[in-house]
């Protein structure tokens, strides 16, 4: 028996250790028995054509295995798989399980500073690895980028981006683009300059570094104050992990916003912050922005999440990306160059009439005209966005957009501004949440038109928001998880929930959906924490307890 058990061991370890190529980074999702990339594929679109888990059986979906993480800060990441291992990331660790068993394989623990978590703005987290090479990449909370092999866990380089002390963090997730392994970066809200690193995948060598805020001399300086050093310290986070378009060579990367938030010391545009930059990831070369929230006085940044696809518009199939803004408005542009497509709100907006379809810029209300001349607001959406980091889904077939959005104000004022100090916050606002409303909606799950923003259905929230991710499959599901820790299912064509399992802590995480020996899983991480945990600490600590771990779920068989 001993015997056995380890010849099935050495033939896991030789599967986890065939080399990723990237023709199968690019042809994510062909192969249903894996999983590679962010967002299930380069698009972003978190959509699986799998249709064995359906609307009539998905009554008898189950738990087939729970893998504790020993993890109490909250699980925000999506798990990748490849030749039956997944492997899944948290604040603390990094784990490899065989995905048929939940048994662990291999587990690092990463030993960062205890005081890290003073510079993260929004909770201890991480959302993600990448695969490449039979290497497993991963980001730290004290900055640094990190390779492991994927077969053994063994740690094969580990590369510094930046000096946390500074304000510096990281949570995201790498990308691999062209055989380039690129990182964004956290710390707007403690005045740091913006980046986005290309790295070399075999060594960790630094390939090129392009600052978010461009400096003295260079293009977009001009929209920063010319009498002072605020571009240095003008923020520009780089946390949520781009898109990429293989066949125009191009990465796609959201931008957040300036520091301090309160915008008075810092006249003009401010690019790149609250902008999409189109990036080649050989060179970091930018080829094309778009900044949908000029002079951001708001903290409605652009890090969200930029899903690729080819759709029709105006009688036109046309190459785009979209993005649900934080600032209440969907946009969809052409990605092949950046021109503006449509740009509706999708949520209740008080800082905005619309976008100006001729300029690209949004039309300011009398409420921003307010809110910069000293004034105390009600600003919809509040300052959490319209929709926060949780990722939406696009299903190719409806051509339906999906997400959890937010339905909440801000008593929102900009304060006396303040000198910056390293490595402290650096935002001069007051924002108060009102608490909520009994009855009344805190978010919404959406199915949204993305040229339009219509809802084709609207299912309201009131008792808390949803800060888990949506997962669309090509039967017709929707899978995502709530605060209170229920992973369910809904009917994509009607929002009804078909079906829910309780957790064991909160869900603010990636699900994800493969085959394994002919059969279809669905996984999720479950545990609460993360920002929303932070902000309503008060209501979720007597009825949510922590602790991470990883469920997967597949049909109760006969």
């Amino acid at each position: 028996m001993k015997t056995t058990s380890v010849a099935i061991m050495l033939a896991l370890f030789a599967g986890a250790a065939e080399a990723q190529t990237l023709d199968d980074l690019r042809n994510d999702g062909k192969n249903t028995d894996d999983v590679l990339t962010y967002g299930m594929g380069y698009h972003l679109q978190r959509y699986s054509a799998l249709k064995q888990i359906d609307k009539t059986n998905v009554k008898r979906l189950v738990p087939v295995w729970n893998l504790s993480l020993t993890n109490d800060w909250g699980e925000q990441a999506q798990p990748l798989v490849h030749n039956g291992v997944m492997y899944v990331t948290n604040a603390k660790h990094t784990v490899a399980i065989d995905v048929g068993t939940g048994k662990q394989i291999w587990r690092q623990t990463l030993d960062w500073p205890a005081e890290t978590p003073r510079v993260v703005c929004c909770g201890v987290s991480n959302k993600g690895a990448a695969i490449y090479n039979g290497k497993v990449f991963r980001t730290t909370l004290d900055a640094y980028v990190i390779a492991y092999d994927a077969k053994t866990g063994k740690e094969l380089w580990k590369s510094k981006a930046a000096e946390w002390k500074d304000g510096y963090s990281m949570t995201m997730a790498p990308l691999i683009a062209n055989g380039v392994l690129i990182t964004g970066m956290s710390g707007a809200e403690f005045g740091i300059r913006g980046f986005i690193d290309g790295w070399d995948p075999e060594t960790g060598r630094q390939l090129w570094r392009r600052y978010t805020i461009p400096a003295r001399g260079e293009k977009g300086n001009e929209t920063w104050p010319q009498d002072s050093d605020a571009w240095k310290i003008g923020g520009g986070s780089s946390w949520i992990t781009g898109s990429y378009d293989p066949e125009l060579d191009l990465t796609y990367w959201g931008v957040g916003n300036p520091a301090p938030w309160a915008s008075q010391s810092r006249p003009g545009d401010n690019l790149y912050t609250s902008s999409v930059l189109a990036l080649r990831p050989k060179t970091g070369e930018i080829v094309w922005y778009y900044q949908f929230t000029p002079n951001d006085g708001y903290d409605y940044d652009s890090n969200w999440e930029l899903i690729l696809a080819d759709i029709d518009v105006a009688g036109q199939k046309r190459k785009v990306v979209m993005q649900l803004n934080r600032n209440g408005f969907l946009y969809v542009l052409d990605r092949t160059n950046g021109k503006l497509l449509s740009a509706k709100p999708y949520e209740q907006v008080s800082w905005a009439s619309h976008v100006d379809m001729a300029t690209g810029r949004p039309v300011e209300t009398d409420v921003a005209k307010r809110l910069r001349a000293g004034e105390q607001v009600e600003l919809w959406p509040s300052t959490s966005g319209g929709k926060n980091w949780p990722h939406a889904a696009y299903n190719p077939n409806t051509g339906l957009l999906y997400a959890n959005t937010l339905h909440q104000f801000s008593r929102y004022k900009h304060l006396e501004h303040k000198p910056y100090e390293v490595g402290q916050r650096y935002q001069n606002i007051e924002n108060v949440r009102p608490p909520p409303t009994p009855g009344q909606p805190q978010g919404h799950i959406d199915a949204i038109d993305p040229l339009t923003g219509d809802k084709k259905w609207r299912v309201p929230l009131t008792d808390f928001q949803i800060w888990s991710a949506m997962l669309a499959t090509g039967s017709g599901l929707l899978f995502t998880g709530k605060t209170t820790g229920e992973f369910i299912a809904l009917d994509a064509e009607t929002g009804k929930q078909l079906w829910q399992f309780q957790t064991g802590s909160g869900i603010n995480a990636q699900p994800i959906t493969f085959t394994h020996n002919g059969r279809q899983y669905i996984s999720v991480l479950s545990g609460l924490g993360g920002i929303y945990w932070n902000q309503q600490r008060a209501r979720l600590k007597d009825i949510v307890p922590q602790g991470g771990s990883v469920w997967t779920f597949a049909l109760m068989q006969d």
